[in-house]
């Protein structure tokens, strides 16, 4: 009858209502915690009799839908620690629970997360205090990232950073930028050669030095011959292997090209790439590519009226350092810094994307795992895609509006306090039936 679906709908309203009261509640409650999203209750009526006809109506009611709005970004906050992380566009942190690591990392869900504030444990493991740790690919010595699968957990391990470590940077590229005087090459010059040390770092960090020694030739019978001996020797290596190699250097006199190299014919040892300009040497401490220039193009190692002199000399690697600090770029690589200058590539931290996020669910300390509706996860590079960046030194706040949950509070108390009423009033019809039955 009418008044029994009267009292059914406003039931429903109640409990409707309760819903939403407590999706206000836990809203507010957690409007700092730090990437919060938002919980939003949408209601939706029931229809139990459609006929127009009959001159008898049966309320339905009202059921409650909630929804967590996890597309929905907060504002960022700065901090001052580096691996504070958070996310400016779209993509989660891939993370892992302490308790799972602690039982053998196997077989662990994606779980993933928007923001963290993640320090180091006794381990050296980034982890934060609700016991979330963060995952990354490892970096090859080189400071290069290995091709990973993009629809897996398979290669994400925990970020793992020794505070107290060292760490030393091998040299395996020096770019040889020097002025050779043309003057010197004149028939009839002395002809005493000219040498220049070049420091270089091996695998170990040990400081070692390449011996370069540039020979005129002044055999010629008169002018300039530009061709010079260029040989190389190694601090780290016997005695009685040295030299490493003995290259025959001849150099471009004309007005379009004066200075430049135009051949390197190799007399002995190691070979020069003519492809790269590079003479490949095979050191004690490990392979080194020494840069002097492509013949026939702009090269570094140079032939001009000038002094003897280095005009540009650089090489990578560095000695052994004391780590000073960690920090994550906006491409979500984990980057160490010694204080020798020397800076590490560690890990890669990829960013997780579903289909639909409004879909993931939820679990506690504000992460979210793969559902159904969410569709199934992908590890981008942050940036490429529709990922957006990784951001250090900040935190994404709660996308709680405290003034809106108010308002809404109000709202619900007054629908909840009307449906009440008409239970009262239904109860009170109901007793006036009953009385004029007896």
């Amino acid at each position: 009858m009418s008044m029994s679906s009267a009292l059914n709908a406003s039931v429903s309203g109640l409990a409707a209502n309760s819903t939403k009261l407590a999706t206000i509640s836990d809203n507010i409650a957690n409007s700092g915690t730090y990437g919060y999203k938002r919980v939003e209750t949408s209601f939706d009526s029931i229809v139990l009799n459609q006929s127009r006809n009959s001159g008898v109506y049966s309320a339905g009611g009202v059921q409650a839908a909630s929804r967590r709005i996890i597309d929905q970004d907060g504002a960022l906050i700065t901090t001052s620690n580096a691996m504070d992380i958070a996310i400016s566009g779209r993509g989660m942190l891939p993370v892992t629970t302490a308790v799972d690591l602690d039982n053998g990392f196997s077989d662990q869900p994606m779980i993933m997360t928007r923001t963290g504030s993640f320090r180091t444990d006794s381990s050296g493991i980034l982890r934060t205090d609700s016991g979330l740790v963060l995952l990354g690919w490892p970096a090859r010595s080189d400071g290069s990232i290995p091709v990973m699968t993009r629809d897996t957990t398979v290669g994400l391990v925990p970020i793992q950073i020794e505070t107290n470590q060292n760490s030393g940077d091998p040299t395996t590229e020096i770019s040889l930028g020097v002025n050779l005087p043309a003057q010197d090459t004149v028939a009839g010059e002395p002809g005493d050669p000219l040498s220049l040390q070049v420091e270089y770092f091996d695998n170990l960090g040990a400081s070692e030095s390449l011996n370069v020694t540039f020979t005129p030739d002044v055999s010629g019978a008169n002018g300039r011959s530009n061709t010079w001996t260029l040989e190389i020797r190694d601090s780290a290596t016997d005695p009685a292997l040295n030299p490493l190699g003995q290259y025959q250097i001849t150099f471009d006199d004309t007005h379009a090209s004066g200075g430049n190299i135009v051949s390197v014919t190799t007399l002995a040892g190691d070979p020069f790439d003519p492809a790269t300009g590079d003479i490949m040497l095979n050191l004690a401490g490990g392979p080194l590519a020494l840069e002097i220039g492509v013949p026939g193009g702009i090269s570094k190692l140079k032939q001009l009226s000038s002094s003897f002199s280095p005009t540009n000399i650089t090489k990578n690697g560095s000695p052994v350092g004391n780590l000073t600090s960690v920090e994550i770029d906006e491409n979500g690589f984990v980057r160490a810094t010694y204080d020798t200058g020397f800076i590490k590539t560690l890990y890669q931290v990829p960013l997780v994307d579903v289909p639909n996020p409004n879909g993931l669910m939820s679990l506690d300390s504000q992460t979210y795992m793969v559902s159904p509706t969410s569709g199934s996860f992908f590890l981008w590079d942050a940036g490429d895609g529709p990922t957006g960046s990784v951001v250090g030194y900040a935190l994404e706040s709660s996308t709680t509006d405290v003034a809106a949950e108010l308002t809404d509070l109000i709202q619900t108390q007054r629908a909840y306090s009307s449906n009440a009423k008409v239970v009262q009033t239904v109860d009170e019809m109901l007793q006036e039936t009953t009385s004029i039955k007896r």
